[in-house]
């Protein structure tokens, strides 16, 4: 075998199983680049590196390959899973990635919490509590929330309970909650079976919320609880007309998704149809740019995974406009989703294939919109620039550095990266600044950073910028420059822009650059340095939060460095031992010092209500 790879990576490829798995590139760093599944590993490993590169982005991704990594599967469903996942927590670069900053509403009931509620939110996380949705419209998640609380009477407040309450709030009284704040009201573990029934209402399972609900009516109705019988009979009712519509529409068949794509190179505009009831209620629109060595069909079977990824339930039926070889598979693993059967069908010909057809072409008009336009108008950024500043060349890329602390304390700088005039969010960087202490200096914190950035990039043989633009005057452009000096790269063009004015400082120039506010250079030039403002004090603000839960933890008497390090060891990082339980909290640190540090965590909310 000839690739061109090291001799023990030909070796090890060599060596690997003809059956089911996932593969993983990796780079001589050893960050993943690309994540694949296949049904005979070695065999899709050796078609990747024997076929000729069929366009520049596959060639770089196969110059970068110095590991593959294996892991096996019991079939390629498995497979198909465990791919999607490493897909969507190491985020590779040669992989096809959605970003969605959509975020539809998803209902979270609390099952993780002693006293469970009810809430929307608008993203899932991995905390135990369950999450139903999302919900098309959005209303139907304020909708169904409300149902949960006639039906079932889960709070919604954020009191923290312990059954001792003297008297109940107002949502009780408006039969809305059952209140487990009061225990000779709501016992814990009364509240707990309520909350469960909640859990699979949510879940769609209504024929055991009715006999669950049904029992208890019975069970209370013997013990003459009368009042509480009457509630869980009319909860009944309710549950009896929603399945009788739920009836109705699944009669229609018409709760699909419908998929639409253009592409043009390795840039690509997906969009997806909502349709329910017959009418199209919602739709998703994801620009795809810088896409890996894919054919449309592979583009169009990795985006629907992901896309039914993002907290989506995927409906009955789904409608593509292309084949996929692994379509039958996907439509089964989607179907363990939904918890019922998936089709994924290619309309062509009818109404099917017309509203195919229609999607395909609202794909294109955003993709007019989002690329051609934004594209026209980047590019007459860029040539403004250039004739402004009067560089040599067009700035084809811009790197933007600015720097924050907050008295010298959690000292951090950031670096963004605008290309063609856009943002290039993969490749922007954070730096922790190491030589300043005490009190700010921010002149000695941007040499730090200019130096350090670019001594990588030297060492590392990467690409250098058309132009390096710094968040400040004439004194943060000093300190850049001399880091350029000290590298031997004052041939790269560097400028600064300071804020008050917008003056436009460049070296050896006595006087600042005015420009008038609506020149495209300028507004190219605030541009970059604003996403590199908010991109450091995102990154500060983070960095002084994690500083915050520190200082909680050592305020805490009987927490020392020891204690700390057995729950950071525990729960993984600070962030989770704030979530963490009384409970959970105790099986680390005993029962008294988990009391003490979860109120240290938790004040309590002494509102009389939700």
């Amino acid at each position: 075998m000839t690739t061109g790879f090291p001799a023990g990576l030909e070796n090890k490829i060599a060596l690997l199983p003809e059956s089911a798995g996932v593969y993983l590139f990796r780079s001589a760093e050893g960050k993943t680049l690309y994540v694949g599944k296949a049904a005979s590993v070695k065999a899709r490993v050796l078609s990747h590196l024997r076929t000729p590169p069929p366009d520049a982005r596959k060639g770089n991704l196969l110059s970068q390959i110095a590991d593959v990594e294996v892991v096996l599967t019991d079939s390629a469903r498995e497979a198909l899973h465990l791919e999607n996942n490493l897909i969507k927590t190491r985020r590779p670069r040669y992989n096809i990635l959605l970003r969605d900053d959509k975020n539809p509403p998803l209902v979270r009931l609390t099952m993780n919490e002693k006293y469970p509620r009810v809430h929307i939110v608008r993203g899932a996380g991995a905390d135990g509590a369950v999450y139903a949705g999302p919900y098309f419209p959005a209303s139907l998640a304020r909708r169904s929330m409300s149902l949960v609380h006639r039906l079932f009477g889960i709070r919604n407040c954020r009191e923290q309970l312990n059954g001792k309450r003297p008297r109940p709030c107002l949502q009780y009284q408006i039969r809305r909650c059952v209140a487990p704040c009061v225990d000779s009201i709501c016992s814990v573990e009364e509240y707990r079976e309520t909350s469960e029934a909640a859990r699979l209402f949510l879940m769609g399972r209504n024929s055991e919320v009715s006999t669950s609900l049904t029992r208890r009516m019975r069970e209370e109705a013997e013990a003459e609880r009368f009042e509480e019988a009457a509630r869980l009979r009319d909860s009944l009712k309710l549950l009896a007309e929603l399945n009788d519509r739920q009836k109705m529409t699944a009669a229609d068949g018409r709760a699909r998704d419908v998929f639409g794509l253009y592409r043009e190179g390795d840039r690509a505009q997906l969009q997806v149809f909502l349709v329910r009831g017959g009418k199209v209620v919602d739709r998703d629109t994801f620009s795809l740019s810088d896409l890996p060595p894919v054919d449309d069909a592979g583009l169009v079977e990795a985006a629907m995974k992901q896309f039914y990824e993002m907290g989506r339930m995927p409906p009955p039926r789904i409608e593509s406009p292309l084949d996929f070889p692994e379509r039958e598979l996907v439509a089964e693993w989607l179907g363990e989703k939904r918890g019922g059967r998936v089709e994924v069908h290619v309309p062509v010909k009818g109404s099917r294939r017309r509203m195919v057809d229609l999607v395909c072409r609202n794909a294109r008009l955003a993709f007019d919109l989002d690329f051609r336009e934004a594209g026209r108008k980047a590019a007459a950024r860029v040539r403004a620039l250039h004739e402004a500043l009067q560089l040599p060349a067009e700035p084809r890329r811009i790197e933007a550095f600015d720097i924050s602390n907050l008295g010298g304390r959690q000292v951090v700088a950031s670096m963004v990266v605008f290309e063609r005039g856009e943002p290039l969010p993969s490749a922007y960087r954070r730096f922790r600044i190491r030589t300043v202490k005490g009190k700010p200096d921010d002149y000695a914190s941007m040499r730090e950073v200019v130096l350090r950035r670019y001594r990588r990039v030297l060492t590392e043989g990467q690409e250098l910028p058309d132009l390096i633009l710094v968040d400040g005057g004439r004194g943060q452009l000093s300190s850049a420059a001399a880091a350029l000096h000290d590298l031997g790269l004052t041939h790269i063009p560097h400028a600064g822009l300071a804020k008050q004015e917008e003056e436009i400082f460049l070296p050896g120039a006595p006087e600042p650059l005015r420009l008038p506010g609506n020149s495209p250079a300028l507004q190219l030039l605030q541009r970059a340095r604003d996403e590199a403002h908010r991109f450091a004090i995102t990154f500060h603000r983070k960095s002084r939060r994690a500083e915050t839960l520190r200082s909680a933890l050592d305020g805490v008497p009987g927490i020392g460095p020891r204690r700390r390090q057995a729950l950071l060891s525990r729960f993984g990082s600070l962030r989770q031992v704030t979530e963490a339980s009384e409970a959970e909290l105790a099986e680390t640190v005993g029962p008294a010092l988990a009391a003490r540090l979860h109120a240290r965590l938790h004040p309590v909310d002494v509102t009389d209500g939700p």
